[in-house]
């Protein structure tokens, strides 16, 4: 078995950072987690049942992470396949998991700048994102990058965090916002199923369908479902034997415990609906994202 100090040599995400200081997410990576999404697997799973990928579909993946959904879309057989992450290294390790064909690419930039032309897609996907964004470049991201590249009509699934119940005060939710980021040192703003909802609706998506998952990332028998028992076990040994990432980890945990009534993973599908298009009026940018060959 992989110990910890052979997984630190792995050219992973925020490999070349301080564990006291990487964002959790990529920590866990590091420590061999690679299902890295509020709902687990399971989630992603149900999200991408209701997209219903098939052999037409052009897909977008906005930041992949480490490729556990992509691997999924694959399984699919879409008819081509991009994914945009602005972390180069996790860019890589995605085009690395994924089959050698011209029509399968993985790229590097800010989901924010793409500049994907424009009904050149039929579903976009993105995991885990949104919800680290303020409000503003949230609705800028689905307004300018996932509206813009749909077709009318077209698909677009997101697995985020939410928080519950609908009506939670704002005092609460600000204090959950300042508990989350102050564990995984990334800004964490996510939002009630209803501004979820509204969010999309308001760029010019029609909701079609929602899930939830209980936010258990953390939770052994979570960890069993996403990884398997051999890895979840890895993991457990690698986050054993560093003091240092054991004590984030712990303290990730102990957040999402004690807000455990108030967190939940969710999906969302929404379509794009026929009104004026939302990134009417959006300044023009140069095109950001670098192909990797795989």
């Amino acid at each position: 078995m992989t110990d910890f100090h052979s997984v630190q040599t792995v050219d992973l995400p925020g490999s070349d950072l301080d564990v006291t200081k990487m964002p959790g997410h990529w920590l866990l990576a590091r420590l061999c987690k690679r299902g890295l999404r509020p709902g687990g697997l399971g989630l992603t799973r149900a999200m991408l049942r209701h997209l219903a990928i098939g052999p037409a579909d052009e897909i977008v993946e906005f930041a992949p992470g480490l490729g556990v959904t992509a691997r999924s879309i694959m399984q699919r057989r879409p008819r081509c396949y991009m994914a945009g992450e602005r972390d180069a290294k996790a860019a890589r390790w995605t085009a690395g998991q994924l089959p050698s064909n011209p029509e399968i690419s993985v790229v590097v930039g800010q989901a924010h700048h793409t500049d994907l032309p424009a009904a050149s897609s039929t579903v976009v996907v993105g995991e885990a994102m949104l919800s680290m964004q303020t409000a503003e470049p949230k609705r800028l991201l689905i307004a300018a990058e996932a509206f813009r590249p749909l077709r009318s009509g077209e698909r677009y699934g997101i697995h985020e965090l939410a928080v519950v119940p609908g009506d939670i005060p704002s005092v609460q939710q600000r204090e959950i916002d300042r508990a989350l980021s102050s564990v995984i040192h990334v800004v964490a703003r996510p939002l009630t199923a209803a501004a979820w909802k509204t969010l999309l609706e308001g760029v010019g998506f029609r909701v079609i369908g929602i899930g939830y998952a209980p936010m258990h990332l953390l939770r052994p028998l979570r960890l069993i479902q996403d990884e398997g028992i051999l890895e979840a076990l890895r993991l457990a040994k690698n986050i054993m034997v560093d003091d240092a990432a054991r004590e984030r980890v712990l303290a990730m945990r102990w957040v999402c415990e004690r807000y455990r009534r108030n967190l939940s993973g969710i999906y969302l599908i929404a379509k794009k609906g026929l009104g004026p298009r939302a990134e009417a009026g959006a300044p023009q940018r140069s095109h950001s994202w670098i192909i990797l060959s795989i």
